[in-house]
């Protein structure tokens, strides 16, 4: 299973900026030992849905140290039979399927 999502403060530093909160986010994922990758917008992890559930719960509660108020947005990828390396085989797949098209 692979899970996109978002977590931050709905409150922000004086610059607007989240990213202090976001760091403790991507710290707790980084410490899970599941394979994650993180962009400017979302951070993916893979793994089983309790594992990569825990991750997610763990990383809003990191959130939350630095305001009452948390937003998260989640997005699954629930694929049987696609247990692990899907962070990187949807991207070969696509980058496959665009070399064919051209």
């Amino acid at each position: 299973m692979l899970f996109a999502f978002s977590v931050a403060p709905m409150t922000t530093g004086e610059d607007g900026s989240v990213h202090d909160a976001v760091a403790a986010a991507v710290k707790v994922v980084r410490e899970s030992g599941l394979p994650h990758e993180t962009t400017s917008m979302f951070t993916t992890i893979e793994g089983d849905w309790d594992e990569c559930m825990d991750v997610i719960k763990r990383s809003t509660d990191a959130v939350r140290a630095f305001g009452s108020r948390v937003s998260l947005v989640v997005k699954a990828d629930i694929r049987p039979g696609h247990d692990s390396g899907e962070i990187q085989g949807k991207v070969d797949r696509l980058e496959k399927a665009i070399a064919e098209s051209e």
